[in-house]
């Protein structure tokens, strides 16, 4: 039992089984593979967000500007589309990609160079990117009619049964496995979260680091904001207003700690999927809007409250050790 609770993913991955065993009491389909796999594909584009979110917050920062980012970006695919409605889709999702990460870029830049703190830079940036939006498209929305049958039908193509949209997550979440695990980037992610000044005698820049990872944020909001303006057919200005917070609720809930060096992939994307089968099934079960938002920062509050709580005791536990070793 101590080795099971040892693991947070394999605790919110229980947790995630036994709010579907108990909401299929209520809707007995819910748990049906096809619904389970309807969740999935709901909660694909905050799955990819939750990701490049994870990689600046294991830098020990954060990109508040992601939701912004994703709207900036689904417009500018939107306008190209509907001005240039022959643009192969490989080719508008690469240049909405470079766009995202550049604009995450700038984030990074700012925080590297100018050491400003990245809650204030994102906070800005996520300001200006709206504006962005409203001085491009002069206000206007771009309808399902000024897009492209290609543009609209991408992400909801099946593809041995799943929809591309879920399996753009699946390419992501790979690719994650591989960044993180595997690449010196994602090990300079959490060195740089873990203890910066550390980080500098072992030969990684703290600056240089979190620069990329906001480039990485920024990359896969670009990503998001195609696939959200194809997958519902609209872009305006106010395209996931608020969408940041789920964002980062996602990371805590699936234990990356806001303060830095602690967090995985899976982690991640199970953080989203609960997230994700509560927002399917609150709605199902016939509760209020309103307590809908009062449960899902309850579950905000709860999970900063046990991270808080876990990485205390293995700060006791450290100090316990050394004393021991003196």
């Amino acid at each position: 039992m101590n080795s099971f609770l040892k693991y947070r993913e394999l605790q919110l991955l229980a947790a995630i089984v036994a709010l579907v065993l108990l909401i299929s009491i209520r809707v007995p389909g819910f748990a049906a593979p096809g619904s389970l796999a309807n969740v999935y594909h709901d909660t694909s584009i905050l799955i990819i967000l939750a990701l490049g979110q994870m990689c600046v917050i294991l830098s020990k920062c954060i990109d508040l500007s992601m939701a912004a980012n994703l709207a900036l970006c689904g417009m500018v695919s939107a306008m190209l589309n509907a001005a240039y409605p022959g643009i192969p889709i490989p080719l508008l999702l690469l240049a909405v990609v470079v766009l995202g990460a550049a604009l995450g870029s700038i984030n990074g830049l700012l925080v590297w160079k100018l050491a400003m703190p990245p809650i204030v830079v994102t906070l800005g940036t996520m300001t200006i990117f709206r504006g962005s939006i409203f001085l491009i498209s002069d206000g206007k929305w771009i309808n399902a009619h000024q897009m492209s049958a290609a543009y609209k039908s991408f992400p909801r193509d099946a593809v041995l049964g799943l929809p591309v949209l879920s399996w753009m997550s699946i390419a992501v979440i790979v690719l994650m496995f591989v960044l993180i695990g595997r690449a010196a980037l994602g090990r300079a992610f959490f060195a740089v979260g873990g203890n910066a000044n550390a980080a500098i005698y072992a030969g990684i820049d703290p600056g240089r680091t979190r620069f990329f990872a906001f480039i990485l944020s920024g990359a896969l909001s670009g990503l998001a904001g195609y696939l959200w303006v194809s997958r519902y057919a609209v872009a305006y200005v106010d395209i996931a207003l608020g969408f940041e917070l789920d964002v980062v609720a996602a990371c805590v809930i699936g234990g990356i700690s806001i303060a830095g060096g602690i967090g995985s992939v899976p982690g991640a994307v199970l953080g989203a999927l609960f997230l994700g089968v509560i927002k399917n099934a609150l709605p199902v079960i016939h509760v209020s809007p309103f307590w809908q938002l009062a449960i899902s920062g309850s579950v905000i509050i709860i999970a900063v409250a046990f991270n808080a709580r876990a990485e205390r005791k293995k700060g006791r536990v450290i100090l316990r050790t050394a004393e021991v070793a003196a």
